[in-house]
């Protein structure tokens, strides 16, 4: 390969990994902001997953609190701000709610597959916080 190829072959995978990377940013952000969301119209239902999955009793204004600073996290996330920050906050809470349903995971077949999805996600959190300095295309923050 020549200088010229090596440059044009470098800037085509840099340009296609930043696309890749701001697509998963912004579909993760919105897999996020449907349970964020969530917790702001049916804070019921947080209250029965808080009850279910993590042992504990709270109230819908609580619900409604985690519901709004999640939806602050997951906006900010989307934009690419604070993106240490935003990626690890919403990969420490995944990380729980994914450990949470780890009956569902070790017998997959006795209620719902649906709790797998939450593993590739984590999967793509974990990548998006790795190359986080990476992500760089629409994004408002610096890292």
């Amino acid at each position: 390969m020549t200088e010229t190829t090596d440059i044009t072959h470098t800037t085509a995978t840099t340009g296609r990994l930043q696309i890749g990377l701001l697509v998963l940013r912004i579909t993760t952000g919105l897999f996020f902001l449907v349970w964020s969301v969530d917790k702001l119209v049916k804070s019921e239902h947080t209250v029965a997953v808080f009850k279910k999955f993590y042992m504990m009793e709270i109230s819908t204004q609580v619900a409604l609190g985690l519901g709004v600073v999640q939806t602050l996290v997951v906006i900010a996330f989307m934009l690419g701000l604070f993106r240490t920050w935003t990626i690890g906050l919403l990969l420490a809470m995944h990380t729980v709610s994914v450990a949470s349903t780890w009956a569902q995971l070790i017998n997959p077949y006795g209620t719902t597959l649906l709790f797998w999805a939450g593993v590739p996600v984590w999967a793509g959190l974990l990548l998006l916080w790795l190359v986080r300095d990476q992500d760089t295309l629409w994004s408002l923050g610096k890292g």
